[in-house]
C-alpha cells in the first residue's frame, strides 16, 4: 500500500472549519469482575445486577432473536450471517433443535446485556471558559460474558453539525477514566474541563470531580489503586469498585489504564479538505492541532497508512464515483470517516453508520474482550503466586485449587472465546486482524498459556513429587516390617500361649499390642525420611562401614 495523495496545508481548510455533520462516539470500558463466592469458577454475576433494590436503573436486555418478531429486522439478519459459525453460536447462541440436548432447547448466547434508560444526554465542557457541548446518549449498557469475570460499560454518544476540531477534542478528551495528572490551573491533563449526565428533562444527574486532586491521590496512597471519576462512578452503580469502602455484591477493578477504548463515526461535509494531520489526529484519536503539522515526528509516522488504514474503498480526488470512506484502528481506537451526503454511508438501517453500530461494533468488543479476558487470567495466576507460602500448608491448599481452577478457565477460554479468524467479509476479517495485532493479544495469548503449562507443570511435578515421597515411606515402613514378619514366620504366629490366659488379660494385650503396632507404625513414618537416607547408605558399596553406622545414628541424632 503506497501513501495516498492528500491536500498540503496550503490547499487544506482549518480543522475549526470543516464541518462534521454526523458524529459518534462509542466508548468500551473493560473491567474486571471480582469472585462473588469462594471456589466457584463460574460467577453469573449479571444475576446479581436485580439485587440493587428499587433505584436500580439497569435492566436486562432481550436479544433480537428472542423478542418480538416484527422487531427483526434486515440489519439483524446482515449483521448475523457476516461472522463465521462458531462466532455466530458466542454472539447468539444456537436455536432450538439442533442442539444434542435431550429436552432439545437452544443454547443460550455467551453475553448477557444490561441497559439503563435513564441517562439521555451529556454536556461536555472541553475548556474551563468554553461553551459546553451537548450531545445525545444513545446507549448506556453493560456486556457480561459467560464463564469470564469481566464486564464491558458501553456508552455511546451522538452529535451533528460540529467542527471538526470539537469533534477531535470530545475524541480525545472524554474517554477518560480518571485523570493521569494535573495542569497549572487544577484540570485533569487531557481531560474535559467538565462532564455532566443528563435526565430526560435536562436535569444534571451527575457530574465529573477530575480537578479534585486530593480525592485521586488519597485513594493511591490508602488502596493503591486508581479510582475512578465521580460521573463514571455513578454510571456503573449498583456495581463498586473493589477497593472501595461501598458496600456492593458486584465488585470491578481496572484492567487497562485510564484512556478507554473508543470507537468514532464521523460524516463530513468535505473528506477532500482533510489533511494527512487531519488524517493521523482522527486516527490515533490525537487532539486537534493546525491542519498543516502532523502531531507527532514524520519518521514516527512514516507507516501510518500501512499499520492503521483500511482503504480499500478510500481514494482522494476520485470525485463522486466512490462512496470515498476510509476506516482507522490503532488498538485503543476505530474510527470510520466518510460523506455526509452519501446516502449510503449516513444511513441507520441499511448503510454504513448502521454497520458501525452493529458489526463494527461487535468486532470492536470481541477484540477487547480476548484482551480483558487474557489480562483478567494473567492476574488471577500472580494473585495466586503472591498469596502462596511454602511454610503453611492452608496456603498450599489454596494455591493448587486456585491454579487448576483457572488453568479450566483458559481451557473454555481458549475453545469459546479466541479466534483466528472471525468472517469471511474482507472489511472485518482485515480490522479483525489489525485490532488484534495492535492490541498485541496475541503475544499476550501466548505469555499466558506459556504462564499456565509453567503452572499447569509445577502441580504435576509437585504431584509426582508427593506421590514419591509417599511410595519411599511405604518401602521403607515395609522393609523394616519385613523384620517383624520373617520372625513370626519362623517361630509360629503364637510365640505366646494365649489360648491358656483368661479372655480379660487376652484383650487387654490385644489393645497393648494394637497400640505398640500403631506408635511403632507411626514413629517408623516420621522417620522414614532418615531411614530411607540410612537404606541407600547401606546400598552404597563405596561407603566404608563407619559411614554407614553414622547414618544409623543419624536416624536419632539428626534433626
Amino acid at each position: 500500500m503506497t501513501d495516498l495523495a492528500l491536500p498540503e496545508a496550503g490547499d487544506s481548510l482549518r480543522a475549526d472549519t470543516l464541518g462534521v455533520r454526523r458524529f459518534r462516539q462509542i466508548l468500551l470500558w473493560p473491567l474486571q469482575l471480582m469472585p462473588q463466592a469462594e471456589g466457584v469458577q463460574i460467577q453469573r454475576h449479571w444475576e446479581r445486577m436485580g439485587d440493587g433494590g428499587e433505584g436500580n436503573p439497569w435492566r436486562e436486555v432481550a436479544d433480537e432473536f428472542a423478542g418480538d418478531a416484527q422487531e427483526f429486522r434486515e440489519r439483524h439478519y446482515a449483521e448475523f450471517v457476516n461472522f463465521l459459525p462458531y462466532v455466530q453460536r458466542v454472539l447468539y447462541g444456537t436455536g432450538k433443535g439442533i442442539t444434542d440436548r435431550a429436552d432439545g432447547a437452544g443454547v443460550d448466547s455467551a453475553l448477557r446485556v444490561f441497559r439503563r434508560t435513564d441517562v439521555r444526554g451529556v454536556r461536555i465542557t472541553l475548556e474551563r471558559r468554553s461553551a459546553p457541548v451537548e450531545l445525545g446518549v444513545a446507549h448506556v449498557d453493560l456486556y457480561f460474558f459467560f464463564d469470564l469475570d469481566v464486564v464491558i460499560p458501553v456508552v455511546e454518544i451522538v452529535g451533528a453539525d460540529l467542527d471538526l476540531a470539537t469533534a477531535q477534542d470530545i475524541l480525545f478528551r472524554f474517554g477518560r477514566a480518571y485523570p493521569p495528572s494535573w495542569e497549572a490551573d487544577g484540570r485533569g491533563a487531557h481531560c474535559p474541563w467538565l462532564v455532566e449526565w443528563l435526565g430526560a428533562d435536562g436535569d444534571v444527574l451527575a457530574r465529573s470531580d477530575y480537578e479534585a486532586r486530593a480525592k485521586y491521590l488519597d485513594f493511591v496512597r490508602e488502596h493503591r489503586t486508581p479510582t475512578v471519576a465521580a460521573h463514571w462512578e455513578w454510571l456503573l452503580r449498583p456495581m463498586v469498585q473493589h477497593h472501595s469502602n461501598e458496600l456492593g455484591t458486584v465488585r470491578y477493578r481496572q484492567l487497562e489504564y485510564h484512556r478507554l477504548p473508543t470507537m468514532a463515526y464521523l460524516a463530513l461535509d468535505d473528506i477532500d479538505a482533510l489533511t494527512r494531520a487531519d488524517w493521523v489526529r482522527l486516527g490515533l484519536v490525537a487532539p486537534p492541532g493546525d491542519s498543516g503539522v502532523l502531531p507527532y515526528s514524520e519518521q514516527h509516522l512514516a507507516d501510518f497508512e500501512q499499520r492503521h488504514c483500511f482503504d480499500r474503498y478510500f481514494e482522494p480526488g476520485c470525485g463522486k464515483r466512490w462512496m470515498n470512506t476510509r476506516l482507522m484502528c490503532s488498538g485503543h481506537s476505530f474510527v470510520m470517516v466518510g460523506r455526509g451526503t452519501e446516502e449510503r454511508f449516513v444511513d441507520v438501517e441499511s448503510g454504513l453508520q448502521g454497520q458501525f453500530r452493529h458489526q463494527y461494533f461487535l468486532v470492536f468488543l470481541l477484540t477487547h474482550v480476548q484482551k480483558a479476558a487474557l489480562l483478567m487470567l494473567s492476574d488471577r495466576l500472580v494473585v495466586a503466586l503472591s498469596h502462596l507460602d511454602i511454610q503453611r500448608v492452608e496456603t498450599i491448599r489454596h494455591f493448587k485449587r486456585d491454579i487448576r481452577q483457572t488453568l479450566e478457565i483458559f481451557l473454555r477460554f481458549n475453545h469459546r472465546y479466541w479466534f483466528h479468524e472471525i468472517s469471511n467479509q474482507v472489511q472485518l476479517r482485515d480490522l479483525y486482524r489489525m485490532l488484534t495485532s495492535h492490541l498485541g493479544s496475541g503475544v499476550l495469548f501466548e505469555e499466558v498459556r506459556d504462564e499456565v503449562k509453567d503452572m499447569g507443570q509445577y502441580l504435576e511435578s509437585d504431584t509426582l513429587r508427593r506421590q514419591a515421597n509417599t511410595v519411599v515411606r511405604l518401602t521403607v515402613v515395609t522393609m523394616f516390617g519385613l523384620i517383624g514378619t520373617v520372625l513370626t514366620g519362623v517361630f509360629g504366629m503364637n510365640l505366646f500361649d494365649f489360648p491358656g490366659i483368661p479372655w480379660l488379660v487376652q484383650v487387654l494385650l490385644f489393645a497393648l499390642v494394637a497400640v505398640a503396632v500403631t506408635a511403632l507404625l507411626f514413629y517408623t513414618l516420621a522417620k522414614s525420611k532418615a531411614l530411607a537416607d540410612f537404606l541407600d547408605a547401606v546400598s552404597d558399596t563405596r561407603l566404608p562401614v563407619r559411614a554407614k553406622f553414622k547414618a544409623f545414628f543419624d536416624v536419632w541424632t539428626r534433626p
